[in-house]
């Protein structure tokens, strides 16, 4: 092509590709006006066709295949792809998504906005939190409790969707949710306290690695607040993410989540008015605002306000686009005849290499908790098969999973798979059938039957059962049985059937809470009444005992396998956290009922989050779980149950046992609450790690290269695995290491490395892992890094968190820890070594963290270990108080068993007015202490120091 031939725009130097990329943004940066910069912070760009350029829009969802979008490949939700231990699968699965999206952006238009731009390139995966809280309604969209499993995986996700070339990027990956998202009641006002230790190794130890290799291209902030700070303007940003990504020659590009910038005046009320959040967010790092949807004019228009009234520079606009623009020009936009990945059709889309992906995906995945010899099924119990329960012969979409193409159920995997060797399977929901008939009318409630499903928590869906479509609230308030798949951010379908006198039934929306009430003039259902008093009386009848018939089956067939779990848009989702771990009731009655008549039972537990399994475990000789594992699930699970493929998964969080009282959900100090295998002390149900192997492994000779090393040393561990079983098998070798008489309350074990092996009968393999130094350190709050103290430590080879096979030990050298210094040194209040009843809270709008107590009516005790305090005559606390509150606010400082000074906090009339108090301690101190500081009533502190000499002023 001539020049003569090139359109004028085509000509700027920033449509030469031969130009350092720096270059080119720096050109197009110059060419476009102010307003136009400005206009590129929303979601939605608007083209410039001045310069050729094409509208933009950030953001498709790529969590486990390509959503929203129509029909695509559906691979296991990420907890179950997290329960794969398997890097190289977890890359395999993301180039799959990133192609298929590829392939949406070229064909297809976009599906919410179709005069924006095509489908976005900007994939929004993996999502990073760390699975702490088993109740966490988002539990399937993370990978693990553990940062290191979480980091390595989410690594290999980012760098499938990214591709391998080393100029343009396949589909760029950003990361959810930074930081420390782990509940959803109250999401946008609840704050995530975490303590300096609970920050550094485990909330970002998660995003770190990931980050740090540059597997990444940008983020998303979340929606909670931590330490009373909304994530959206905190400074970790910029202190922490863009710290970590200066190495890899690129900046992250941070979006915000949908709404949140609002959400920082309402409802969070942290700034009055919207162009003081929105330029907050700006300045912290906030490059691209997903806010009001497509209504790009609300946005703009505040971040111009905020821009005409000083609050921003265009230097602070400029540094947002010039981020988003680094990533344009990467996903090959404007150089779209280099652009190795621009050919992609719609061929790929659900191709026959992606469903193979699929199945391998859901059999990796599958983890096997218990058997006690039932499987796999043999010759002699498949003759006849009874598979039950609600998840038997069905699959759900979650909210981030693309529109299954096809559905193979665990009934549909089995009866294909039995069919060939003249096996029989028999499918019984085990639901109860039943018709609601009205008293005022004598009339069939939809003038249908109904097909029963128990959710939990009395929430159940009646399924009509002539057309299989859920009763549904429609927008006028009737009832109809319309919906064929539940999938809507508002779920219409769930009920409640409550008791009534004389045996009726009310029935009530669970979305609404209001009543189904009849027009006793024309009969008409409508869901509006507000009182049971006002609502209708239903009769209902049972037309099928689900249970009986469940029972029968069982009993007539040679093994019975239950499918039961959860629905992932029914209690337990995006917006609503679970409040315990039990299965549904009426499903453990069913499996109970089944077990009974027949003891050959294999329950399948298909969910998106740990279930309390404790009578399943004690009485059935077989139980195994399974996220919910995409369009390949069905026979993805005969094949496992059947034994032609083995269940190579392993947990990836761990399953508490039912009378395991958890820690409050919003207790985000793994370490005090104690969380996860790490720190937990109860023996679990089923551990971190842990899964069953249909052969047998065995571990041996364990060496280590040395013996001591120094705190920056390393060594490296070798050790022989060896398939003793009589099959091929998958094992993942878990090494863990742990601080002996650590001065710090340590991690019971912390997984250091891992590796997924895959060895014939009568195989063995040497394996080795490097472990630097640093895989033992811990965060010092004494000199605010991390530290390898010297000491004894153990390796540990595991099988799981609770199952270790070999130990070695091992000697880090080194001058022993220094006590801490104190005196004339400011110290934060917030880098206690232990707390009790106290809350961390931001202590400025932008920067900082202080203590309080959790409730002002009892105080808070922080504990300082091994302070020097030689020569200590006063000291000097830097405190808040917004208001008078419950009576006296004061500080105590205590050494050991003596009060050594007692501080009356002054109201400052702020909470982010700070004062500083002095006073005298009651003795002069000499040496090493222990330092102990109570808190009472409203008071704020964010530092103290103390003096050697009386001369403050």
């Amino acid at each position: 092509m001539t020049s003569a031939s090139v359109p004028a725009a085509e000509l700027h130097p920033f449509r030469d590709s031969a130009l350092p990329l720096r270059k080119r943004i720096d050109d197009l940066l110059g060419r476009l006006t102010p307003e136009e910069r400005l206009a590129m912070l929303h979601q939605y760009v608007p083209a410039v066709p001045r310069l050729g350029i094409a509208a933009f829009r950030t953001g498709s969802e790529a969590l486990h295949g390509v959503a929203w979008l129509g029909e695509a490949t559906v691979f296991p939700q990420a907890v179950g792809l997290g329960a794969s231990w398997d890097e190289a699968l977890l890359r395999r699965v993301a180039e799959a998504v990133s192609v298929e999206l590829r392939a949406f952006h070229r064909t297809r238009p976009p599906a919410v906005a179709p005069d924006r731009g095509p489908t976005s390139l900007q994939a929004w995966a993996p999502v990073l939190n760390l699975l702490r809280d088993p109740r966490w309604g988002r539990n399937e969209e993370g990978y693990s409790e553990d940062p290191v499993h979480t980091a390595r995986l989410g690594t290999a996700y980012c760098r499938g969707l990214a591709g391998d070339h080393p100029t343009y990027l396949r589909t760029a990956p950003v990361l959810k949710h930074f930081l420390a998202y782990n509940n959803e009641d109250g999401r946008c006002t609840t704050s995530s306290g975490l303590r300096p230790r609970v920050l550094q190794e485990y909330d970002l130890a998660a995003f770190r690695p990931v980050v740090a290799s540059g597997a990444a291209t940008g983020a998303m902030a979340a929606y909670n607040l931590v330490n009373g700070r909304p994530c959206h303007v905190s400074p970790l940003i910029e202190d922490e993410l863009r710290r970590w990504a200066r190495g890899t020659g690129h900046e992250l590009f941070v979006v915000s989540d949908a709404e949140a910038p609002s959400n920082l005046v309402d409802p969070e009320h942290y700034f009055d008015d919207h162009a003081e959040g929105h330029a907050a967010a700006l300045k912290a790092g906030i490059d691209n605002f997903t806010d009001h949807g497509e209504d790009s004019d609300t946005v703009v228009g505040r971040l111009r306000e905020a821009l005409e009234r000083g609050l921003v520079s265009q230097d602070d606009v400029d540094a947002a686009v010039r981020r988003q623009l680094d990533v344009r020009f990467r996903l090959g936009e404007f150089d779209p005849e280099l652009d190795p990945y621009a050919g992609i059709g719609p061929d790929v889309v659900n191709c026959p290499e992606h469903r193979e992906l699929a199945r391998r995906a859901a059999v990796e995945s599958t983890v096997l908790l218990k058997n006690d010899g039932l499987l796999p099924l043999g010759s002699a119990r498949t003759s006849r098969v009874a598979v039950i329960g609600p998840l038997s012969d069905t699959l759900c979409e979650d909210w981030y999973s693309g529109t299954l193409p096809y559905r193979a159920t665990v009934a549909d995997g089995l009866t294909a798979a039995l069919g060939d060797l003249g096996g029989e399977v028999v499918r019984v929901e085990g639901s109860d059938r039943i018709t609601l008939r009205s008293r005022t009318t004598g009339e069939l409630l939809g003038g249908a039957a109904f097909d029963v499903t128990d959710w939990g928590r009395a929430v159940l869906t009646l399924r009509e059962a002539d057309t299989g479509r859920y009763l549904c609230l429609q927008e006028d308030a009737t009832l109809a049985a319309s919906t064929r798949v539940i999938k809507s951010w508002s779920v219409r379908e769930t009920f409640h059937l409550e008791p009534a006198e004389d045996g009726a039934v009310l029935v009530r929306s669970v979305f609404t809470g209001r009543y189904a009430a009849v027009d006793p003039a024309g009969g008409r259902v409508t869901v509006t009444a507000e009182s049971p008093e006002a609502a209708e009386r239903f009769r209902r009848e049972v037309l099928r005992d689900g249970t009986a018939e469940a029972r029968a089956a069982a009993e007539d067939a040679d093994a019975a396998v239950v499918v039961l779990g959860n629905h992932p848009l029914i209690n337990g989702r995006e917006t609503e956290d679970r409040v315990d771990t039990a299965l549904p009731a009426g499903q453990e009655a069913l499996l109970r009922a089944v077990a009974a008549v027949r003891p050959q039972t294999a329950l399948v537990v298909m969910s998106s989050y740990p279930y309390a399994l404790d009578w399943a475990d004690a009485h059935l000789p077989a139980v195994l779980w399974t996220s919910h594992g995409g369009q390949e699930t069905g026979h993805a699970l005969a094949a496992v149950l059947l034994g032609d493929a083995e269940p190579a998964g392993r947990l990836p969080q761990t399953w508490y046992r039912g009378h395991d009282t958890l820690p409050a959900p919003l207790d985000y100090d793994i370490i005090t609450a104690g969380w996860t295998y790490q720190y937990h002390r109860a023996a679990p149900l089923y551990p971190f790690g842990h899964g069953l192997s249909y052969t047998e492994f065995t571990h041996r000779d364990l060496r280590l290269s040395e013996t001591s090393i120094d705190r920056d040393g390393a060594l490296d561990a070798t050790l022989t695995l060896a398939n003793t079983g009589r099959r091929a098998g998958s094992e993942v070798v878990q090494l863990y290491v742990r601080a002996l008489d650590a001065r710090y309350r340590a991690p019971r074990l912390r997984l250091a490395d891992f590796t997924k092996v895959r060895l014939e009968p009568g195989e063995s393999r040497e394996l080795g892992f490097h472990l630097p130094a640093d895989r033992f350190a811990h965060w010092d709050v004494a000199t605010g890094a991390f530290t390898v103290d010297p000491g004894a430590y153990e390796i540990v080879v595991a099988r799981s968190a609770e199952h270790p096979v070999l130990t070695a030990p091992l000697t880090v050298t080194g001058p022993p820890p220094r006590p801490r210094a104190v005196i004339e040194r400011r110290v934060l209040a917030a880098d206690f070594d232990e707390q009790a009843d106290s809350a961390l809270v931001d202590a400025t709008r932008t920067e900082g963290d202080a203590v309080t107590p959790a409730d002002p009516a009892r105080p808070a005790v922080l504990s300082f270990r091994r302070l020097d305090l030689s020569g200590a005559a006063r000291v000097e606390v830097e405190t808040a108080r917004e208001a008078v509150g419950t009576g006296a606010a004061r500080l105590e400082f205590r050494v050991g068993d003596q009060p050594v000074a007692k501080i009356d906090v002054p109201v400052t009339g702020d909470r982010y007015s700070w004062t500083t108090v002095v006073a005298e301690l009651s003795t002069p101190l000499v040496g090493v202490h222990d330092l102990q500081v109570t808190l009472h009533g409203g008071v704020r502190l964010a530092a103290f120091r103390f003096g050697a000499t009386d001369t403050a002023g």
